[in-house]
């Protein structure tokens, strides 16, 4: 039998009204030019509350508590190798928002939720798509 590895990443929407942040990645190696969301994998020993939290920060330069995040959806991702995503919703927040990681990121900007741009990564728009439905999970890149 095969032991399976799986890789867990959060992801938060940030709202503010119909708006949503969006990031677009920059010198990655992941996905370069296409928008996503504040996220990143979870750390051995940290909860995905914790992770949410610490990326929010490390990304947006914002404090969210704990009582500020709503988990919305769970996705089990079929890609290089298969991945648990774990999606957020906040309206609230401590602090400005701003690019704390200008060399992974060339621009933060809020989009209408129901406009997005054409040059998304695929799996976070079909994640927001899904969150817009209120469905709370969702398997992708299986067929």
């Amino acid at each position: 039998m095969t032991k399976l590895k799986m890789f867990v990443a959060v992801h938060l929407f940030l709202l503010k009204g119909d708006k949503i942040l969006l990031l677009k990645r920059y010198n990655t190696g992941f996905m370069d030019g296409k928008y996503s969301v504040v996220a990143g994998h979870v750390d051995s020993g940290e909860t995905y509350v914790e992770a949410m939290k610490r990326e929010a920060k490390e990304e947006a330069g914002i404090v969210i508590t704990e009582r500020d995040l709503k988990p919305v959806q769970v996705m089990h991702r079929n890609s290089d190798t298969e991945r648990i995503d774990y999606f957020f919703v906040s309206e609230k927040w401590d602090g400005e928002i701003r690019n704390m990681e200008p060399t992974k990121c060339d621009d933060l900007s809020w989009f209408p939720i129901n406009e997005l741009p054409n040059n998304m990564i695929p799996y976070v728009r079909h994640a927001i798509e899904m969150y817009k439905k209120d469905e709370h999970f969702t398997e992708y890149g299986w067929t």
